[in-house]
């Protein structure tokens, strides 16, 4: 495989993060969250006392913003790495 364009993939990871936290923000705010946590806690033999806080959408806002960023950075960082690993295997 070829290089890859490290802004693009830090585009993608980062979008996607930022799209996972979007759906997770609107579990909690249509107030199905806590049964969501419960199936998967579930699916990994957990049994968890928690609680889910209230919709707050500044709290949402910032969560996505943050994640999107950071999966960016990494999606980033994981393509500069994949270009630096496939310089080296081919000997350039």
């Amino acid at each position: 495989m070829d290089s890859v364009n490290s802004h693009k993939v830090g585009l993608v990871v980062g979008g996607t993060v930022a799209i996972i936290h979007v759906v997770w923000s609107l579990l909690v705010l249509l107030g199905i969250a806590k049964l969501y946590l419960d199936w998967i806690f579930g699916l990994h033999f957990l049994n968890l006392q928690y609680s889910i806080n209230p919709f707050a959408f500044w709290n949402a806002l910032v969560l996505v913003i943050v994640t999107g960023v950071i999966g960016y950075i990494v999606g980033y960082i994981f393509g500069r790495v994949w270009n630096l690993a496939h310089r080296a295997s081919h000997g350039q």
